[in-house]
């Protein structure tokens, strides 16, 4: 167990530039998500990371070792991949035992290391079963043991859950985040499922063409984002253009098409001017649908209704653009038609954030 740092990796392929100067430090067990959509640079950062790419320029330091230039097997790292990689001709036991045999371990001490990684996954008395009598969970089960059973300093993960279906891939979060705490792993995991990463991760770094969008803690992020990049892709939200009318402190006011709002500011080290373009955040679960007055009032009519059981998503029109609204075990169902509703949200719950940023037009390598 030991910190991972990155400082200033620049990675390009061609004229596509996939790491922009990306810097981060990952502390030792932590088990730490990079977060993107397609293109962003999470698997190539990944790759370096574990040698299989070499950075144009930037260091890598597992600790206080310098590994920018040592050799993927010399870093002691383990990587499971999406497709879990397992050799078909060989049986559990054989496939876990493959990188001890490749460290030279001797036979009675591999057999003993074999039967514990088989334990530590539950799947004790599974060894001598083929690849291919094994279910989708198990493979990934599998592929787990083979990663830990070498003892790695850190343990990669890219998106090792998007083959799996629903069910597997939630009780896979779990055995995944129980093995790597229970093992004493610093752990890297890439992926693009947003559950995923607010579900498992200590912290998550959001990355936006190539370079770290935000880190931070799930709960953070996902109630502080810093910008409408980040907004967006961290669950769902409704954006609303603005402009700044009054500032104290972090505490600001903003007019919109459909009144002011009163909220705060996402980033603390962000210092807007008064009658500057920013743009409003509310997740739809802040929303409060009522006919009722509250806080920042905004009138609209009901257009869609769905219905989910536990919640219902509602869709209303207003003046400042169609809104998303959640509500968890309503005791009044509204029906779409209704006119003059009333929304009403908490200043606290209204984020206002930078402009988004116009995407790089070069084309990113994931």
């Amino acid at each position: 167990m030991e910190t991972i740092s990155t400082e200033n990796l620049v990675k390009s392929f061609g004229k596509i530039v996939a790491l922009d100067g990306v810097s981060l430090r990952i502390e030792a067990g932590e088990l730490f998500f990079l977060l993107g959509p397609s293109g962003c640079g999470k698997s190539t950062l990944l790759r370096c990371i574990a040698g299989l790419e070499t950075a144009d320029s930037g260091g890598i330091r597992f600790g206080e070792r310098d590994v920018t230039g040592v050799a993927p097997h010399k870093r002691e790292t383990a990587l499971v991949f999406q497709s879990y990689a397992l050799w078909p001709h060989l049986n559990v036991a054989q496939n876990i035992a493959f990188g001890l045999e490749e460290r030279r371990v001797a036979k009675a001490d591999m057999k003993r290391r074999v039967e514990e990684a088989l334990k530590l996954v539950q799947l004790a008395g599974f060894g001598q079963r083929a690849i291919d009598q094994m279910s989708g969970g198990q493979q990934q089960r599998v592929a787990l043991a083979r990663a830990l059973v070498v003892k790695p300093r850190c343990l990669l993960l890219d998106e090792p859950l998007s083959n799996l279906d629903a069910q597997l891939r939630l009780e896979m979060r779990f055995e995944i985040r129980r093995l790597v705490k229970s093992h004493g792993l610093t752990a890297i995991y890439v992926t693009h499922d947003q559950e995923e990463a607010l579900s498992m991760a200590d912290r998550m770094a959001i990355l936006s063409h190539g370079r770290i969008a935000q880190i931070g803690t799930p709960e953070a992020i996902y109630r502080t984002p810093h910008s409408a990049n980040v907004a967006s892709f961290i669950g769902e939200t409704n954006l609303i253009a603005a402009t700044l009318r009054e500032t104290n402190g972090q505490t600001v006011t903003v007019a919109t098409v459909a009144g002011p709002l009163s909220g705060r500011l996402s980033d603390p080290e962000w210092r807007p001017q008064v009658g500057a373009a920013v743009q409003v955040s509310i997740r739809p679960e802040a929303w409060r649908l009522s006919g009722q007055a509250g806080d920042n009032v905004i009138g609209g009519n009901l257009v869609e209704r769905n219905y989910l059981g536990q919640r219902i998503q509602y869709w209303i029109d207003t003046a400042a653009g169609r809104q998303q609204v959640v509500e968890i075990n309503p005791w009044q169902i509204h029906s779409p038609g209704e006119v003059s509703l009333r929304l009403h949200v908490r200043p606290e719950d209204v984020l206002v954030l930078q402009e988004t940023q116009a995407p790089n037009p070069q084309d990113r390598s994931n």
